[in-house]
């Protein structure tokens, strides 16, 4: 076999591998030593002690270790050394655990219950207003938290049970739970952006910029989605009772607004306003927002020692998957690359003469399908890098192309089998809340995404308006 044919089966090997159910990261890291140990193979390199102690006639107990020395001399080693340091010391990925820790402070307090109140209040008079209320929360959750598991789980505690009670489809509020949980991966400070950009090499900043209009423009799609299929099936979400919500006054409304949106929203600004207006990094942003999480947390009597250690160890977790999982796929596609695949991918794809759009549309095809098994993570960091040489070819923006892959990455938690977000909130539903009927909730929300992805790349100045506003990109 020649190396990129090598290259094909490392490539075949390890989906085979995942889809037994290995774990993601640790597989990476199988496959790079594996076949890194193939392609690296050099025993006039690695054995020149061994044959120098041969002639020199040195005894056997020496030889045997020089031998044993010469078999892990192999530069595969090295490679995944110096790939875990670059990781490790990433000044972009110093964010990661920043944004998680701050995300798990601000979901521990009591804001969002509060929020999630004063929102249904608000938004009484409206068809579907309980689903409304669990979007909008949503929404401001995510921009705050970035965590989709996070998201999905606090609003199945806290909207998924009300809505139930007040009569609602099973599927219509499961589908509405999960789609405005994943909106944690594309509104900043996603965590999937700083992932991606570090990946590509493109601006995190810029890319917070260009997801704002489009992370708001789904979650309006949402909201008018469930607001107007409320008011044409209005069996699928009942008004409310005045004794379920209460009665308020517009003062009353207006306190409760000030004293739950308001102080979130002031997180919201202090961490995404630092870094767009370029007051600060990612990184030093995210610093800003952990302790205005604690500041949060203190104010609404929720910062204890069991939610700071909790926060930490959730975070500690998250990050060090993240982590792992760069090692194992930079030294893996590191590999691959040596041994010829991405030339040979690149050069077929290059052969078939396809347009522009074309490609654009087979890219973001092949990512749609990968969601159905994998997770976001899998496909930014193991996936999406093969389209990356081949953007400069079809004169594609990697920052366009980005926000294209956050779109349609929302339908990786939407889409059976793996579809993350319905066994989120399967693990907290009602037994009597079947996953087959938030499979079938989700699905209306998977076509908004993909009608959103065609907004976007009709009007590609929902992406471009804000970064060139800021930057003059």
């Amino acid at each position: 076999m020649t190396d990129p044919q090598v290259a094909l089966l490392m490539l075949g090997a390890f989906i085979v591998v995942i889809a037994l159910g290995f774990p993601i990261a640790f597989t990476l890291m199988a496959m790079a030593v594996g076949f890194g140990y193939y392609a690296y193979f050099e025993p006039a390199r690695m054995w020149r002690v061994y044959y120098r102690a041969v002639e020199d006639g040195e005894n056997f107990m020496t030889l045997v270790q020089t031998w044993l020395e010469g078999l892990m001399n192999n530069q595969i080693f090295s490679l995944l050394v110096s790939r875990a340091y670059a990781v490790m010391s990433s000044d972009v990925l110093v964010a990661v655990p920043l944004f998680l820790f701050m995300g798990y402070i601000v979901e521990r307090s009591n804001i969002v219950g509060k929020l999630f109140t004063t929102i249904n209040v608000a938004a009484a008079r409206l068809p579907g207003s309980l689903a409304v209320a669990a979007l909008i929360t949503s929404t401001l959750f995510a921009t705050s938290v970035g965590i989709v598991g996070a998201v999905i789980t606090l609003m199945g505690l806290l909207a998924f049970p009300a809505m139930l009670r007040a009569g609602y489809n099973h599927s219509f509020a499961a589908g509405v739970i999960c789609a405005g949980g994943t909106l944690g991966i594309l509104i900043p400070p996603s965590v999937m952006l700083i992932v991606y950009g570090a990946s590509a090499g493109v601006s995190v900043v810029q890319l917070y910029a260009a997801a704002l209009l489009p992370g708001f423009l789904l979650a309006g799609m949402y909201i008018a989605y469930t607001v107007i299929r409320a008011w044409l099936q209005p069996h699928l979400a009942p008004k409310p009772r005045k004794e379920d919500i209460g009665e308020f006054t517009r003062g009353q409304i207006l306190w409760m607004m000030v004293t739950s949106f308001l102080p979130l929203a002031l997180l919201i600004f202090a961490v995404l306003g630092s870094i767009l207006f370029g007051l600060a990094t990612p990184s030093e942003a995210a610093a800003v927002g952990v302790f205005g999480g604690l500041v949060l947390a203190a104010m609404y009597r929720s910062l204890t020692w069991r939610s700071i250690r909790e926060s930490v160890y959730l975070t500690v977790r998250t990050a060090a998957m993240v982590c792992w999982l760069f090692v194992g796929s930079w030294a893996f596609a590191s590999v691959f690359s040596y041994l010829g695949g991405e030339q040979l991918i690149g050069e077929f794809v290059q052969g078939l003469d396809l347009h522009p759009i074309v490609f654009l549309i087979l890219a973001q095809i092949i990512i749609f399908v990968l969601g159905w098994p994998l997770e976001w993570s899998e496909i930014v960091i193991i996936f999406v890098p093969i389209f990356l040489p081949l953007l400069e070819f079809f004169d594609i923006d990697p920052l366009f192309f980005g926000i294209l892959v956050a779109l349609n990455l929302q339908t990786s938690f939407l889409t059976p089998p793996m579809a993350m977000s319905a066994y989120y909130l399967k693990g907290i539903a009602p037994p009597s809340v079947k996953l087959t009927s938030i499979f079938r909730g989700c699905l209306p929300f998977v076509g908004i995404v993909l009608f959103a992805m065609v907004l976007v790349y009709l009007i590609p100045g929902l992406v471009y308006w804000l970064p060139e506003m800021a930057y003059n990109r």
